[in-house]
C-alpha cells in the first residue's frame, strides 16, 4: 500500500480548524472526502499539525496510503479537482517510504505571523492579518522575543486545554521584523505547545506598544504560569509555513 506525502495550502477562515470534527469543516474532513471521491476509498489524513479555527498554511503537511500506485502529479491534480470550490489546494504528492510520518517525522517546523500596523481597516488583509492601530516597536518586540528563544518551561504561553506531556520546549528562532505597515514574526521549533506561537505573539505585542518591558516578559516566562501571559494574538495572522524532515 503506497504512502503519499501532501505538501498543502490553505485558508483557515472557513474550517474548524485542521482536525475533523462534529461542529463544521475541516481541512483534514474535505481532504479527506477529496481523497476518497478520487481513489474511490476512504482513507485517514495524517498531518503535521493541527492549526486551530482560522489559522492559514503555506506549506501544511500530511499523509495518506492508497490501495493502488497512482503517478504522483496524478494524486496531486485529482485530489485538486474534488477540493473545488474549497479554499484548500494540494502543491505536490510525493510518494514516500512506508515509515514516513506527517507528524513524527517532522525536524522543524516554521510559522509566520504577520501584524498590519496601520489605523486603516484592512481590505485586501482582511481575515489574512492581525490589524493593530497603536504605533508597534519592532525593535523592541525583537529584543524582547530572544528573552523566548531556547529551551524553556512554557507553560505561560500554553493553551488549558494542551494535550502536550510536557510544557517544556526547544524554540530555536522567534524573530520580528517591519516592513512597512507589516510586522513580520517568524517562529521555528521542531514542536509548539497549544497556542504558544499567539500567546507569545499577544504578549510581544505589549512589548511593541510599551505595556511592557522585555524584563516583564521574561517574568511572564520564568511564572509557569498562564495567567502571567498576556493578550492571545487572533488566529487570523498565523501561517503555518514549512515543515522540515
Amino acid at each position: 500500500m503506497p504512502r503519499y506525502k501532501l505538501t498543502i495550502e490553505y485558508d483557515g477562515t472557513p474550517f474548524v480548524g485542521w482536525q475533523a470534527q462534529d461542529n463544521g469543516p475541516s481541512v483534514q474532513g474535505v481532504l479527506a472526502d477529496a481523497v476518497a471521491a478520487f481513489a474511490g476509498e476512504r482513507v485517514a489524513v495524517s498531518g503535521a499539525g493541527r492549526t486551530d479555527a482560522g489559522v492559514h498554511a503555506l506549506g501544511q503537511v500530511a499523509h495518506v496510503d492508497l490501495g493502488k500506485d497512482w503517478d504522483n502529479d496524478t494524486v496531486r491534480d485529482a485530489v485538486n479537482f474534488h477540493l473545488r470550490p474549497q479554499p484548500v489546494a494540494v502543491l505536490t504528492a510525493e510518494q514516500v517510504a512506508a515509515d514516513f510520518d506527517a507528524r513524527f517525522s517532522a525536524k522543524q517546523r516554521h510559522y509566520l505571523y504577520r501584524i498590519v500596523n496601520r489605523r486603516a481597516d484592512l481590505a485586501l488583509d482582511h481575515n489574512r492579518a492581525w490589524r493593530v492601530p497603536r504605533p508597534l516597536d519592532a525593535a523592541a518586540m525583537d529584543d524582547a522575543a530572544q528573552l523566548l528563544v531556547g529551551h524553556h518551561d512554557f507553560t505561560t504561553f500554553r493553551a488549558a486545554e494542551c494535550q502536550a506531556k510536557s510544557p517544556v520546549k526547544t524554540l530555536d528562532r522567534l524573530d520580528v521584523t517591519r516592513d512597512g505597515d507589516e510586522l513580520r514574526i517568524t517562529a521555528s521549533a521542531r514542536s509548539f505547545l497549544h497556542h504558544q506561537v499567539r500567546s507569545m505573539v499577544g504578549s510581544l505585542v505589549h512589548v511593541g506598544d510599551d505595556k511592557w518591558r522585555a524584563a516583564d516578559l521574561a517574568n511572564a516566562l520564568a511564572a509557569r504560569d498562564r495567567a502571567a501571559c498576556g493578550q492571545v494574538a487572533p488566529p487570523h495572522g498565523l501561517y503555518l509555513v514549512r515543515v522540515e524532515y
